[in-house]
């Protein structure tokens, strides 16, 4: 029987995973599964019951709303969830019980969730909560104002928006206290200029961590975030003495007397590595990094462009001397653990793939977790850790249109960059490949620069495949999963020269192989991708269409206007323009677009606050009037991550447009 190929409206058939959460008991995985609805583009979620030793799955929730974020109560009888239900605009935390029935709604707050969690003892809920502005509340209420819209934005914080998200409210984000009996809500931080963040219970239920920026300006110096520990029923604040540099991912050890977390070391040096870091809860300690000597990148961070494999806090073994922790590393995400006390480091999953949301039951007997592989959608594994048994797939979602499909064969590769380095990549070769034909052959280039491409699926990878081309993807220096050196090879102001050369050696590498066609060669990326490919046209004119998206165009007009704002700079020797703006033209791709000679399409989104449009506008703008042969395709509406989380018929017309654009030149 002939296989199905990928098709670019498979993105309506996905069922993602977007969240699992194992009971206490280790009988049950929550889940909270997304759906889209073609006809009017709108997403839902609902939760999922699946039974461990029976494989049964449970559609728990229904309704066209989202559910998500579950989480099991101690005692393993209720459930904890956000949800829409009510108020399309406004989730609320909602209670269900484990045995079924009407969820019932716990909160009436205005404003957001951002993380909540139980308490160990099941008496309190924590959330991390930012209130909306008075104003929104006012106009949300009269009809006659809701319809007339904002008048004026009122902006005195630097960072006063994010990409996805919008503009900033005026409220930060607070810590609140909520009853899971009468749903009281308790705000337990309130300062108007601080954010308060990724709460954590202490074992005994009477301390949290959280992590906060307490400089005058946060804004200003947003490396220096502190650890902080406080008694909610007395007010009680201690902070614990860590190294300066951006931190998060708190957890208390079982018996209380410490603290490990994830931080970088520094400000403004992204290239470093994420450390995982333990200090003494009662600050007699100063702070230890326990992965230093391993030159470990302590980050689930692996690209895809559909379901997520949410990274999660390190959790420690009940017996306090190990932590288990994730990691990126040559294009997989493991799960690993370390000895607290000898540094002995262990895998515990290590498999070609990407391990998302890993958590133990509470008897540490059985461990759940996503794996997203480079064939497969991301599936819920269950492994029993009392005997070395093989890992057991326990939700079923997509199989029976995904199993179908003829992926082609993907085919991992290591080869040599411009100083002798190494260097990983993947060639994907089209269904029904036949090795003495010549194909047209695409080059995909990751975002970031600081992540990595790997063994995880790709949906356009596939699509552009099942089109007739070999698609090739790499990891060039200045992204993770390498070492840190790997990493930091192009800050400082050096985009565009190690990282161009090991592309171009890649390049070099899948153009000799014997069913390349040298003439056919396409070029594409986003974000940083979108930046390597209009420096890429302007260096060299070896390859015959690109498609250049979400670009960095010119860092001197993007000074100050994206949402990360003047912390670009950082990258570029850490100087203003007014200080030094020969940095910022010197890395621009725009100074040196005059020799591009490349076909090349330009995508964008109109509400991209990362790389805003303009960035996009001038890159079109140059290209045509230098004459070459441009075209420049705007999605209303749309952030920067239009590729993985935008509206699915927009998705689809990009898909169709950057299929269209190489087949008319590569073809």
């Amino acid at each position: 029987m002939s296989k199905n190929i990928v098709q670019e409206t498979d993105l309506y058939r996905m069922q993602l995973i977007q969240d699992a959460c194992i009971s206490p008991n280790g009988k049950h995985v929550i889940s909270a599964v997304s759906r889209v609805r073609e006809k009017d583009q709108k997403k839902f979620s609902n939760l999922y019951l699946h039974e461990i030793e029976s494989g049964k799955e449970l559609v728990f929730t229904t309704g066209d709303q989202n559910d998500s974020s579950p989480k099991w109560s101690p005692d393993g009888k209720t459930i904890a969830f956000l949800s829409n239900r009510d108020n399309e605009k406004q989730a609320q935390i909602y209670l269900i019980s484990i045995n079924g029935g009407e969820a019932q709604k716990l909160t009436n707050l205005d404003g957001e969730f951002l993380s909540f969690s139980w308490s160990p003892d099941g008496k309190k809920i924590i959330s991390e909560f930012r209130k909306k502005n008075p104003d929104t509340l006012e106009r949300e209420k009269d009809e006659a104002k809701n319809k007339l819209g904002i008048v004026s934005r009122q902006i005195t914080r630097v960072f006063y928006r994010l990409d996805g998200y919008g503009w900033y409210p005026e409220d930060r984000r607070h810590l609140w206290e909520i009853s899971p009996k009468t749903g009281k809500a308790k705000q337990l931080t309130s300062h108007p200029v601080f954010d308060d963040y990724s709460p954590f219970w202490s074992p005994d239920s009477k301390e949290l961590g959280y992590f906060s920026n307490q400089t005058p300006d946060p804004d200003l110096q947003p490396d220096r975030i502190d650890l902080f520990v406080m008694n909610p029923a007395t007010g009680d604040l201690r902070k614990l003495e860590t190294p300066i540099g951006p931190k998060d991912n708190g957890t208390f050890s079982p018996d209380g007397k410490w603290i490990s977390y994830i931080a970088q070391i520094g400000e403004g040096e992204g290239w470093r590595n994420h450390n995982l870091w333990i200090v003494p809860s009662d600050g007699s300690q100063s702070a230890k990094n326990l992965t230093e000597k391993y030159d470990l990148h302590v980050n689930g961070s692996t690209l895809n462009d559909n379901a997520p494999a949410p990274a999660v806090s390190p959790f420690w073994s009940t017996d306090v001397k190990w932590i288990y922790f994730q990691i990126a590393k040559h294009g997989n995400t493991l799960l690993m653990k370390i000895n607290i006390e000898t540094n002995e480091l262990l895998p515990v999953i290590d498999v070609l793939g990407v391990v998302g949301k890993p958590m133990f039951d509470k008897s540490q007997t059985k461990l759940m977790f996503l794996l997203g592989q480079s064939n497969a959608l991301p599936q819920i594994f269950i492994r029993s850790m009392d005997h070395t048994a093989d890992l057991k797939q326990l939700s079923k979602f997509n199989e029976d249109w995904f199993n179908k499909l003829d992926l082609g064969q993907l085919e991992e590769v290591w080869f040599k960059g411009s100083d002798d380095n190494d260097l990983q990549g993947w060639i994907l070769k089209p269904p029904g490949f036949d090795p003495a034909k010549k194909y047209p052959s695409i080059m995909e280039i990751h975002g970031g620069p600081i992540t990595q491409y790997g063994n995880f699926f790709m949906h356009e990878f596939y699509f552009l495949a099942a089109k007739g081309y070999v698609v090739y993807f790499s990891n060039p220096r200045g992204g993770t999963g390498y070492g840190e050196e790997h990493t930091k090879s192009i800050h400082g102001g050096k985009w565009g020269t190690k990282d161009f050369q090991d592309l171009m050696c890649w390049a070099d590498f899948v153009e000799k192989l014997p069913y390349i066609d040298p003439d056919k060669m396409g070029v594409t990326g986003g974000s940083y991708g979108g930046y390597m490919t209009l420096w890429i046209i302007g260096h060299t004119q070896r390859f015959k269409a690109g498609v250049a998206q979400r670009v960095v165009s010119n860092f001197i007009s993007m000074w100050g206007s994206s949402d990360f704002n003047w912390a670009f700079q950082e990258i570029f020797g850490n100087q203003p323009p007014y200080e030094n703006i020969e940095i910022l033209w010197e890395n621009s791709p725009l100074k040196h677009l005059g020799a591009a000679k490349t076909p090349t399409l330009i995508i964008h989104s109109e509400q991209d606050f990362r790389c805003p449009l303009e960035q996009g506008q001038q890159a079109f703008v140059a290209l045509k009037k230098l004459g070459v042969d441009t075209k420049l395709v705007i999605f209303p509406d749309e952030p920067h991550g239009l590729s993985r989380g935008g509206r699915t018929d927009r998705r689809i017309v990009r898909l169709n447009e950057i299929a269209g654009w190489f087949e008319k030149y590569l073809k």
